[in-house]
């Protein structure tokens, strides 16, 4: 490359800084990478584009200390899922199915059978889905970019991108027109299907975006978003269901009900549902584009009322009256009506050389299983310590094409599981022949009365909530040590002063330490924890300063308070009760938590220290101090490049 300007030296430039960008920087920020984002954009685009977010991904937000925000700025659980047959317009019908995401986690009831064939409803203490406003939440992401490693450049288009073996060379346009040129050690697209980086960088490099699911789906959907004013007596006094004795707001939950519904209508398939918080009064209602038919047109306002209106129209029998009731037109602002193509989509490869694809722009998905900003979220967070290891330990090395590579095949495993619920999920919806919507319907209501599969079919995706990649060379666990398991997420009480955590908030979130790995101890006897303390005194030099024994946390499953108190220490806890939780904090403006196992953690990692990744994926679970050693040592491999674990 050829100094032929004045380069501007960063770690890491990021386009995009929609959530996936945003998420990335921010962790990248508190690993101590420096890093550049630029968006084309001159602020948060307004329009609510997503509007489900998994458990995961509420993980990831608590992961940046923004729990405290999720119920109160950011979004609503959404409840049940609520899928409802035939062509009625009718949102009140019985469902099918209800898949119920209130639920966090899975006792386990059936005792006689092995722990690894349970199904786990969940695995991380958070409520299945909640409904948020987009650009709340990529407010509150940026918030959380760190002003000493993060610098975010709005108004700012990618117009030149080279590489060489060591360095790639970004050129970008500001809002004036004047170029500048940014020298990174990596550069990560996360903008999106159409951003700059795949379509007109790395497509001509043979990076192509292909069908991945063997029931691949590609149909056009037009989406909206309405703003809801309840109507009042005062506003609306000629409204009828007034003189019925309907208030307001009874008025609105009738006809914008709470939970999301798929509408399984063979005529037009549907999906509605509020999303943001309540006050938001935010509604999102998508129909599917019959082949034949222009999108655009059918998101005109006249089409939009033809489909979604009966929607809103009350047979007047349901309250003893003569007509028919409709929502007040005037109560509901349209900020937006739009057609988009929807499908199940990923790259060949997610990076070439020293260029990484991150969400929509690596993959995209059918709107059916709220995976969009979720999958890109999972992208950064595993993507982020990777980066740090390489620009910290490796930046005169050549590893990053197996470390990138193992990256983006750890990650196709999963995606391969969101992929093919998501799209089960559409097939269900989407169902137009008779005879199978016949054979689905009795189906689905025969099996309701097998206490067990109702209670499967009551978890959804849930039921595969912790997974474990297959390892293959250069994934960074240790398979023969229960590496490669998602690491699950409970309860804990401080023992020092009985507050009520999240676990991750413990392991991870640990002062003065940058390392890329934790370490923490599982015990079933507290008695146990002065030995193990004794044990782990050396470990900060066997560990080449990667753990401190001062901060490695303890998780008892004892209740000897004695054992424990003579255990002297912030780093001290004890598992807690689902009641436990529903009392503290943490559990103000969500639902208690339902079938929840304290247990889950301990009887998933099943050994006595435990290393995890920054990304929740467990490196190795380990029973002894001798099998804690050699993974110390395989970890530190992978930190420095010495092997490919």
């Amino acid at each position: 490359m050829t100094d032929q300007k004045d380069w501007e030296t960063t770690d890491v430039v990021i386009c995009g800084c929609g959530p996936t960008g945003a998420l990335l920087s921010a962790y990248l920020g508190r690993a101590g990478v420096h890093n550049v984002v630029l968006e084309k954009e001159p602020t948060i685009t307004t329009d609510p584009r997503g509007i489900a977010l998994d458990d995961d991904g509420i993980r990831f937000l608590q992961g940046l200390g923004l729990y405290d925000f999720i119920y109160t700025k950011i979004g609503t659980s959404m409840g049940r899922f609520n899928f409802v047959s035939g062509t009625d317009c009718n949102m009140h019908k019985t469902p099918i199915l209800a898949m119920d995401y209130n639920i966090v986690g899975s006792t386990n009831l059936l005792k006689c059978v092995p722990a690894d064939d349970v199904k786990i409803a969940g695995a991380t203490g958070h409520v299945g889905f909640i409904g948020h406003k987009q650009p709340v939440l990529e407010s509150h992401i940026r918030g959380c970019m760190p002003s000493s490693h993060c610098s975010l450049r709005c108004n700012a288009t990618v117009v030149e991108l080279e590489e060489d073996e060591d360095w790639t060379y970004c050129t970008y346009r500001d809002a004036t027109g004047e170029e500048h040129g940014l020298r990174a050690r990596f550069f990560v697209g996360a903008d999106g299907k159409t951003g700059y980086t795949r379509k007109q960088y790395l497509e001509p490099r043979g990076v192509i975006l292909e069908k991945f699911h063997a029931a691949f789906y590609e149909e056009t959907w037009v989406a909206l978003n309405w703003r809801i004013t309840v109507p009042t007596p005062q506003s609306h006094p000629n409204f009828p269901l007034w003189e019925r004795g309907y208030s307001p707001e009874q008025v609105y939950d009738l006809f914008f009900p709470p939970e999301f519904r798929f509408l399984c209508n063979p005529d037009r398939p549907a999906v509605a549902g509020r999303f943001g918080l309540p006050a938001d009064r935010l509604w999102r209602f998508e129909y599917i584009i019959h082949e034949g038919e222009d999108g655009y047109v059918m998101a005109s306002p006249a089409e939009m009322r033809r489909i979604v209106y009966p929607y809103i129209t009350h047979k007047g029998s349901r309250y003893q009256l003569a007509e028919d009731v409709q929502f007040p037109e005037d109560c509901i602002e349209v900020l937006r009506c739009r057609p988009f193509t929807f499908s199940s989509r990923t790259c060949n490869v997610w990076a070439k050389d020293r260029v990484i694809l991150c969400g929509d722009a690596a993959h995209v998905f059918p709107p059916f299983g709220g995976q969009g900003i979720v999958s890109g979220f999972r992208d950064a967070i595993s993507l982020s310590w990777r980066l740090a290891m390489l620009c910290r330990y490796h930046s005169n090395k050549k590893t990053h094409h197996h470390v990138l590579k193992a990256w983006y095949e750890e990650r196709r495993q999963q995606l391969k599981i969101s992929l093919a619920t998501t799209v089960a999920n559409g097939v269900m919806v989407c169902e137009t022949h008779p005879l199978k919507i016949f054979l689905r319907d009795w189906y689905i209501w025969f099996i309701q009365f097998i206490p067990s599969w109702k209670r499967q079919l009551q978890h959804g995706r849930r039921n595969a909530a912790i997974f474990r990649y297959r390892y293959s060379n250069g994934m960074p666990f240790i398979p023969d040590l229960n590496g490669g398991l998602y690491l699950p997420q409970v309860y804990c009480r401080r023992t020092e002063d009985s507050e009520i955590l999240f676990t991750d908030d413990v392991i991870y979130c640990l002062d003065n330490t940058t390392s890329l790995f934790r370490l923490f101890v599982y015990v079933r006897d507290s008695s146990e924890i002065p030995a193990i303390k004794h044990a782990l005194e050396g470990i900060e030099n066997w560990s080449r300063g990667e753990f401190n024994p001062t901060n490695i946390p303890f998780i008892s499953e004892g209740s000897d308070v004695e054992a424990i108190s003579s255990s002297k220490g912030r780093n001290i806890f004890q598992l807690a009760s689902a009641d436990e939780f529903a009392k503290s904090p943490l559990c103000t403006d969500r639902p208690r938590p339902l079938d929840y196992d304290s247990f889950l953690l301990g009887n998933k990692v099943q050994g006595k220290y435990i290393i995890v990744r920054m990304d929740r994926i467990v490196f190795a679970s380990c029973a002894n101090e001798d099998e804690l050693g050699g993974a110390v040592q395989t970890m530190l491999g992978v930190l420095y490049g010495d092997n490919s674990a």
